[in-house]
């Protein structure tokens, strides 16, 4: 890449910033570990897969049918 590049500006400034940094690295250690617990660990255990357990294979049928079924109830 060329030096004058504004992509390679934008990622020297990135770049040199973080080299930088002593408590700013601990930081982003943690702030990754809790986004990591978030969308990991907590998908795991208590946001079941609903449409897989109750579509039986259809999804898009399923959603189909109970957004109908809640708009217009029989």
């Amino acid at each position: 890449m060329r030096k004058d590049n504004f992509l390679y500006k934008v990622y020297d400034l990135y770049a040199d910033g973080f080299r930088s940094m002593r408590l700013g690295k601990t930081l982003w250690a943690i702030i990754l570990i809790k986004i990591f617990i978030i969308f990991v660990i907590l998908k795991l255990f208590f946001f079941p897969n609903f449409l897989k357990e109750n579509a039986e294979g259809d999804e898009a049928g399923y959603v189909a049918t109970e957004l109908t079924d809640r708009i217009a109830p029989n």
